[in-house]
């Protein structure tokens, strides 16, 4: 997000001081559970005494200034929200500014009917989590809905009451820079990420006040931009966007999510937010969405550009479409009105949206008391505690998924010298990751304050910085941008690289810190080129010239190509951007103290030539033989291998676990019946540890092509050293169904392959079959 000046600043808001400072609340129904019925009564009463203008203006959704994610911001705050044009406002926070502003909307508007606002807390409020790829590498679903949890206790004590998270797009194209908002390549460990966050972010009771409303986004389709290029066109069929692509969504909407967010792509040559097809007729009828839906930021504007027509006219068209909210375009509050008048939009439609925009308040309780989040006891007792802290350290150690780790290189010593190079080994600011809005920077843990913090006066850390980011200095720019800034070296490259040799002569073993900076991933971060920068390659290569063992931290927020450093760095640890805890987590599992579990949400690929890679493809007639690199009129290709450098699922442990073949209680399922699969998990090494056992089917015969692999199971299981643990999986006839040629959600008879292991390319298989 680009910073800009405070736009809701107390100076800006001077005249509200003159306002009375009692409560004024309108009257509600309940302060607990939600009745549909006396909802509707209530806001069909509310409704019955509003005028057009009013009813419009709740429509207008427009960014308080601290944060924006477009070119453009909103103008005379105070005098629209006056005059009742204001819906809601996002990008604000602190108690005491939102209880300004909302005191604005409440005294001076004629039915005083509060304000919503929205934050874009993607993963953690003021504690930052790691990013949600890394999240969804835990694969741990208890951990992830508890980081929601935390983020909403955190930022609804600040005034926050709207989230605009979690983002569930799947992607398959690490090009694209957003891959790090999202659960990864998979839809149905991405479906159960997403409704772990809905349900940590909204509990059981929207109206309590430490849960906030989800919106998820971004519907849809995102994910699959073409060429990896942000905000670029989406083309598919629908039997793969309903196999592959609209589970997650669907998940999060069958979890309870209040809101919907439309994306800025076309889908079958409409964009989304003017998809009738899409908001309307699959959200709003197949599905059940009885929330808000709310544009992305100009997403009514941008339809402009996407050849629609002009500001009114795509304005209407996202209004047919189902769209209720606009994000600070301020389209449907400069034209609707005209639009009705002209009956290009009906009366109906606006009555629509604005009615779902008052649910929403009236679902979080805003009616009753339109200041319950502008406690500023709870934003001092609530935000950045000990419990937070300690809750995002280990979900970054169980983040991080191990690579490699040749000879047991890792855990290290606490009594070593250790040589800590690379342009990310003394960075606070890019530990955060992408999308942060509201972290303080300063607060987070470099990996060399980590590492110090943890060896104490046990060994020696010797840093350097070893290389800058980039090489080209312009590109170093718009790759640290937000206040992540890594200061340049402008001495000559070699003498910066002698100055980290020579550190690690001195050492027993080097840690290499090296990858993307945080903003070379998320929002408008797209790469043609998905290697570690060439500058800080040739680092890498210079220590391991100097024969010391190399452990390499590798920073990312999408799969990278590793391929040269897999094959010669002797252990790799993939740390994502593990938060504000990341330099602790780090020294965690470096030392042992943590035993890495974390597997890989996405496959990484050989080269960026075999983007799109991910493990569910399908066959084609002329299949490469299982084993094979390479056979002539097959599908494969001259230069590399068909196999991914690191598979879906993998990721290794300082143990070692056996998983056995599976069995079966039997072997033919029938209609309405289910099959349970068992397997035991064994830890054959001597360090106690969690595996994720994971378990995959396949349907052999099918009306329409089906993928080689689909995951339909997982647990992880902590094991001491030694210990076994027998696993059940239960498999319905539902899990075995698809969406076929005539989209008809189905299950049909056949032979299907059971398989069960630690990642979807090391499996042991069975055999079922499914009847009438």
């Amino acid at each position: 997000m680009k910073p800009l000046k405070y736009l809701v600043a107390v100076c800006s808001f001077a005249a509200i001081t003159a306002c009375a400072q009692q409560k004024t609340t309108l009257k509600n129904t309940t302060n607990t559970s939600i009745s549909s019925t006396k909802m509707n009564v209530f806001i069909s009463d509310l409704m019955k005494k509003m005028t057009v203008d009013e009813k419009i203006g709740q429509l207008n959704l427009l960014t308080g200034g601290e944060a924006i994610t477009g070119s453009t911001g909103n103008s005379d705050i105070e005098k629209k929200v006056k005059a009742g044009q204001v819906g809601g406002f996002f990008s604000l926070s602190t108690p005491q500014k939102i209880r300004m502003v909302q005191e604005l909307a409440v005294n001076n508007t004629r039915l005083k009917i509060p304000l919503i606002f929205g934050l874009d807390v993607i993963h953690g409020y003021k504690t930052i989590f790691p990013i949600p790829l890394a999240l969804a590498s835990t694969w741990d679903l208890g951990l992830i809905k508890h980081s929601a949890q935390i983020a909403a206790e955190e930022a609804t004590a600040d005034g926050i009451n709207w989230t605009f998270s979690p983002m569930v797009d799947i992607s398959r194209d690490p090009r694209w820079g957003r891959f790090a908002e999202g659960a990864g390549e998979d839809p149905f460990l991405g479906s159960a990420i997403a409704k772990a966050m809905v349900k940590g972010y909204q509990g059981d009771d929207l109206t309590k006040v430490n849960t906030m409303m989800a919106c998820v986004k971004h519907f849809a389709l995102y994910g699959a931009a073409e060429a990896g290029r942000d905000y670029n066109s989406t083309d598919m069929s629908k039997v793969k966007m309903y196999n592959e692509y609209l589970p997650p969504y669907k998940a999060a909407v069958d979890a309870g999510a209040g809101s919907i967010m439309t994306s800025f792509n076309d889908i079958n040559g409409i964009p989304a937010t003017a998809n009738k097809w899409l908001v309307t007729d699959l959200l709003r009828n197949q599905w059940g969405f009885k929330g808000m839906v709310v544009t992305d930021y100009t997403g009514i504007n941008e339809l402009t550009a996407h050849g629609l027509g002009n500001l009114q006219e795509v304005s209407a068209l996202a209004l047919k479409a189902g769209v209720d909210m606009d994000m600070v375009g301020e389209g449907f509050i400069t034209t609707l009105k005209k639009s009705l008048k002209e009956k290009k939009v009906s009366l109906t439609e606006i009555d629509r949206a604005c009615r779902f925009v008052l649910e929403a308040k009236y679902k979080l309780g805003l009616f009753d008391d339109p200041y319950k989040y502008c406690n500023e006891e709870r934003a001092k007792t609530k935000i950045f505690t000990k419990e937070n802290l300690k809750a995002a350290r280990d979900a970054a150690t169980k983040s991080f998924v191990l690579l490699k780790n040749q000879n047991n290189l890792l855990p290290l010593k606490k009594t070593n010298t250790i040589a800590l190079v690379g342009p990310l080994a003394d960075s606070k600011v890019n530990m955060i990751g992408t999308w942060a809005v509201s972290a303080d920077l300063a607060k987070a843990v470099s990996v060399r304050q980590g590492l110090e913090d943890a060896v104490g006066d046990k060994a020696k850390i010797i840093y350097s910085l070893g290389s800058n980011l980039i090489e080209d200095e312009e590109y170093q720019k718009r790759a640290t941008v937000f206040g992540r800034e890594i200061k340049r070296d402008n001495r000559p490259e070699d003498v910066i690289i002698k100055e980290a040799v020579d550190a690690a002569k001195k050492a027993d073993v080097v840690v290499a810190a090296l990858g993307e900076s945080s903003e070379m991933s998320g929002e408008s971060s797209s790469r043609t080129n998905i290697q570690i920068p060439a500058i800080q390659q040739r680092l890498l290569k210079a220590l391991l010239a100097t024969g010391k063992p190399v452990v390499l931290l590798v920073f990312d927020g999408r799969p990278l190509d590793l391929s040269w450093e897999n094959e010669n760095v002797p252990a790799i640890l993939n740390v994502w951007f593990g938060g504000t805890e990341t330099g602790n987590a780090i020294a965690d599992v470096l030392f042992g103290d943590v035993n890495p579990s974390g597997k890989l949400s996405a496959t990484f690929p050989q080269n960026v030539g075999q983007i799109p890679i991910y493990y569910s493809h399908k066959n084609t007639g002329r299949p490469l033989e299982e084993g094979k690199w390479f056979t002539k009129f097959k599908s494969n290709y001259l230069d590399v291998s068909n196999d991914p450098l690191y598979p879906f699922g993998y990721g290794l442990s300082y143990s070692t676990f056996d998983i056995s073949a599976p069995k079966l209680d039997k072997t033919v399922i029938k209609t309405g019946g289910s099959i349970t699969i068992s397997t035991t998990v064994k830890n054959t090494g001597l360090r106690d540890g969690e595996e994720v056992v994971q378990l995959y089917i396949r349907d052999l015969v099918g009306s329409i092509t089906r993928p080689v692999k689909e995951l339909k199971g997982f647990q992880k299981v902590f094991l001491k050293a030694g210990q076994s643990k027998e696993v059940n999986f239960t498999l319905t006839e539902n899990d075995l169904k698809f969406y076929n040629n005539n989209l008809d959600f189905v299950a049909e008879p056949g032979d299907f392959k059971v398989f069960v292991g630690n990642s979807s390319a090391n499996v042991k298989e069975a055999d079922f079959k499914l009847i009438k």
